[in-house]
């Protein structure tokens, strides 16, 4: 492993495997402590590269969060329980949203590690939140396992400073909760690759035609079955454009891992060679760049995948076969959905990267990003040469 002086910093908001929501949970794995762990058997992380951001305070949180939910959510904390009212209000307490013991000061703890993200981004570094990317959650309840919008309250941060932020989203997942926080911030724009919502949570919103009252809000749904040259054809189409029509200052990537191929609550078919490269392309193009974690439940896909993050972020160059330390983190692991004879387990067990997913573009997918890039009206004003892949102004 070639390692040189990083200036990129990790935020572990998990530390000592406080990172599972209870029992009977798709959240209920290692993900971030299993992240971090094999990290350092890769001896991937300096003294200077790591912090413990600690819980956040109310103030830091009130920045979005409605008072009366922040006190709901401590009472539960206390109690154990939610009640009723709780539950019907707030969204707490429910098998999605499950109370369960130190709940809410995980989620402060990583609501604060995307806040102090943000602010070492404006010192000049590169930040990774593993434990963030908690992109449902409304100002006054829980959604989709989210209980604080650790994005928007990191992006509140930066627009504090002046900056405009770009969001990019590639959680499986719509985005819908940074979206509807930021969709009447002139100087934001939020942009989502997510699976059709027709059958994926959240079940409504995020389709091409949600463009947000200024034009500043893409959503690219995408059909069951992506792979990889099909989800970098979207990507590699849509990105520069957004990048040009947002012209930001700082970026901020949500990167759920849920859209890789093992992932039990995906439907796509896309490798960690092809997300590490959508990684890398947003980290040479983003003036600066914030990355948070999300979704992602199979944890030996996904811890992986976030190593590769932290290999791309931090400028190393991390080796495909994993040591032996690195190994017997990941067969420790204990998860209910483990298919002991799975072929791709050993494969999982033994090297970071996966096999490529193989597959051709679909006409499909084309035509959902030729239709985006054409009609979505903050975007039509940059417009693409389909035989040189040029760039060029319709004069509007």
């Amino acid at each position: 492993m070639t390692a040189k002086p990083s200036r990129a910093v990790l935020l572990d908001a998990a530390p000592a495997g406080q990172d599972r929501y209870g029992r009977n949970h798709p959240l209920a794995i290692p993900r971030v402590s299993l992240t971090v762990d094999l990290i350092r058997a890769l001896g991937a992380l300096g003294p200077d590269e790591y912090r413990v951001p600690g819980a956040a305070s109310r103030e830091e949180l009130a920045a979005f969060h409605d008072r009366d939910y922040l006190a709901a959510l401590e009472r539960a904390q206390t109690a154990g329980r939610a009640s009723a009212g709780e539950r019907e209000r707030h969204r707490i307490g429910t098998l999605e949203n499950p109370v369960f013991p130190g709940f809410f000061r995980k989620a402060s703890a990583a609501a604060r590690g995307s806040i102090l993200g943000a602010r070492a981004v404006l010192e000049g570094r590169v930040a990774f939140n593993p434990a963030g990317g908690m992109h449902h959650a409304a100002p006054g309840a829980a959604r989709g396992f989210c209980f604080l919008n650790d994005p928007v309250l990191a992006i509140l941060t930066l627009r504090r400073a002046g900056l405009r932020v770009l969001y990019l989203d590639i959680d499986a997942h719509h985005g819908d909760g940074v979206e509807a926080a930021l969709c009447r911030d002139r100087g934001a724009w939020t942009c989502s690759l997510h699976m059709d919502t027709g059958y994926a949570y959240p079940f409504r919103g995020g389709g091409m035609e949600d463009t947000g009252p200024l034009g500043h809000t893409v959503n690219l749904p995408l059909p069951q079955g992506v792979n990889d040259a099909e989800y970098r054809h979207a990507f590699d189409r849509l990105w520069p454009v957004v990048l040009d029509r947002a012209r930001p200052d700082a970026v901020v990537l949500q990167a759920g891992t849920d859209i890789l191929a093992p992932d039990p609550l995906g439907k796509f078919r896309v490798s960690n060679r092809a997300f590490l490269a959508v990684v890398a392309r947003v980290m040479a193009d983003a003036p600066r760049l914030l990355v948070l974690g999300g979704g992602g439940y199979h944890p030996l896909a996904l811890a992986r995948c976030w190593l590769g993050v932290w290999g791309v972020l931090s400028g190393r160059e991390l080796p495909d076969v994993l040591p032996s330390s690195g190994r017997a983190l990941l067969e420790a692991v204990d998860w209910d959905l483990m298919d002991e004879e799975d072929p791709q387990r050993a494969r999982q067990l033994e090297r970071r990267l996966d096999e490529a997913e193989p597959g051709g573009v679909g006409d499909e997918v084309r035509a959902r990003v030729d239709r985006l890039l054409t009609a979505h009206p903050g975007l039509r004003r940059t417009r693409w040469c389909g035989a040189t892949g040029d760039r060029y102004s319709d004069g509007s």
